[in-house]
């Protein structure tokens, strides 16, 4: 399967560069998974799209503000350095720009000295394992100096960084928002409870994997990056319930997508309380094994995430779609507008 089929017209203008002042506010189209047929509707008018019985499942993970900013001790040369991943104690694997100037041994300061970090490994494509030392609480020390890793589509500056946190973050440890989740509000989240809907919470840490583009002409001959999840005794069993019961398990974005799937298909389609790290790769001719539907932002032209997304509801319905949310001027990607897939 070509990744060019997945390939579709984006007008720059379209990509929304900040968020809007309410989070409900976002459009919402709605897409017959079935038929094709889509609805125009606000953010707030998915309540009517759930039914008492269903499940919500929401990624409570927490962006870390991981862009950082320091200088090399030796020649004060600046440098910019991403975290992604925590592999032990107080080392990351991080991004560092320019990388050539980072190698095994050179030590960074950032914020006056108050976090330093060394160079003890490198890796592929710019990466480098460093090693902090600080005084106090690290993250406590990151808020303080740290900036939200914004994708690089988006140029503006986020005034307020909890706007590319969802109301109900808590996990610490993603280097990307999950960005399906950023139209709810804890009164929409309220209303939905009222109505009879459970919500369930899973962590999968977003990697910037998400971000970065297929280098391959063939689908199947990508590789995905792997990110780490976690599903609790309380959520399993609750989705466990709900599925035997005939409820609809909706998945709020593609992570919470892949961490269901994941879990769903090691265990003969039930939910079990497990961590871990996934890479399933999900694209037209996967059989979905835990959900029932979605809720999605509007995605990259040829990522993977548009190809899970054909998965669950058809290539062409959803390149039409796609089209459609063109021609009528939705908002896209990380801020923009949301797509309900049912």
């Amino acid at each position: 399967m070509k990744v060019d089929l997945f390939d579709f017209y984006l007008p720059e203008e379209l990509i929304a560069q900040t968020p809007l002042p309410d989070r409900e506010a976002s459009r919402l189209m709605v897409l017959d998974k079935k038929t094709g047929k889509t609805k125009h509707e606000t953010f707030r008018a998915i309540l009517s799209y759930l039914k008492e019985g269903d499940c919500l499942v929401l990624n409570d993970t927490r962006v870390l503000p991981a862009r950082l900013y320091g200088e090399k001790e030796d020649t004060g040369a600046k440098i910019e350095v991403l975290l992604l991943k925590q592999t032990e104690g107080d080392r990351w694997e991080t991004l560092v720009k320019p990388a050539k100037r980072v190698k095994i041994g050179t030590t960074v300061s950032f914020g006056d000295g108050r976090l330093k970090a060394t160079c003890i490994d490198t890796l592929e494509h710019g990466g480098r394992v460093l090693e902090f030392a600080y005084n106090g609480v690290f993250y406590e020390v990151l808020e303080s100096l740290g900036e939200m890793p914004l994708p690089p589509y988006i140029k503006e500056q986020l005034d307020d960084r909890e706007r590319y946190q969802t109301v109900y973050a808590r996990e610490r440890g993603s280097a990307a928002a999950p960005t399906a989740g950023l139209h709810f509000t804890e009164q929409l989240l309220d209303d939905i409870r009222a109505k009879g809907v459970h919500i369930a919470f899973i962590t999968l840490h977003v990697g910037l994997g998400t971000f970065r583009p297929i280098s391959v002409e063939n689908v199947e001959e990508h590789d995905m990056h792997a990110e780490f999840y976690q599903m609790t005794e309380g959520t399993a069993r609750l989705l466990n319930e709900v599925k035997q019961k005939g409820g609809r398990i909706i998945a709020v974005g593609t992570t919470s997508t892949r961490t269901l799937e994941t879990i769903a298909s090691k265990h003969n389609g039930t939910f079990v309380a497990e961590s871990g790290w996934t890479d399933i790769f999900i694209y037209p001719g996967y059989e979905f094994k835990a959900i029932d539907g979605m809720v999605t932002n509007f995605h990259l032209p040829k990522s993977t995430l548009i190809m899970l997304v054909s998965a669950l509801a058809g290539r062409e319905n959803v390149l039409r779609a796609y089209e459609e949310a063109v021609k009528e001027r939705y908002r896209f990607f990380s801020f923009g507008d949301a797509m309900l897939i049912i």
